[in-house]
């Protein structure tokens, strides 16, 4: 049987991603303790460009909850077919003692993963991504160059071993 504040836990989080729209102080919250690192993505957008030159890819991150989970709203563009849109939401898991996500996307791909912050970079081990009853496993590392740029480099897993499946220049746009 569900707890009573189970109950309202999860129906707060419905009526927050019902509203996600609409600005709030909570996208202006200090952030707790474990999630601090991830702070100077907070409030701002972030864009790069792939080696293409035809594609982008943009985050927007803002706080939520005052400060207890912090939302990642991921956009991938190119010319000529429909956005590829994400949604990431990275908390404090108690239990576990350790910063989670959770990701979903427009295509049905989702991904459960953690993240560590180090002195040179926030690293996302390995993980799995699910979509379409397949999985890819891969691994993310994001290294802040400045007070408005960071590197994000992602790589899968393949049967030879890692491959990079893209380094982008992330600029602050916003």
């Amino acid at each position: 049987m569900m707890s009573t504040n189970l109950r309202v836990t999860l129906s707060t989080m419905l009526v927050a991603t019902a509203t996600a729209g609409a600005p709030t102080l909570s996208a202006l919250a200090a952030p707790i303790e474990p999630l601090q690192p991830m702070a100077f993505l907070a409030g701002h957008c972030w864009k790069g460009d792939f080696a293409d030159g035809k594609q982008t890819d943009e985050h927007c991150f803002t706080w939520l909850y005052d400060g207890k989970a912090l939302r990642d709203t991921h956009t991938v563009r190119a010319p000529g077919r429909p956005d590829y849109v994400g949604e990431t939401t990275y908390y404090w898991d108690s239990a576990a003692k350790r910063v989670e996500y959770v990701y979903i996307e427009n295509l049905g791909g989702v991904s459960r993963g953690s993240m560590q912050s180090t002195p040179e970079a926030l690293v996302f081990p390995a993980t799995q991504y699910v979509a379409d009853g397949e999985a890819m496993t891969y691994r993310v590392r994001w290294t802040r160059l400045s007070d408005t740029s960071y590197e994000a480099w992602s790589e899968m897993q393949g049967k030879d071993g890692w491959t990079t499946m893209f380094k982008l220049t992330m600029k602050r746009s916003s």
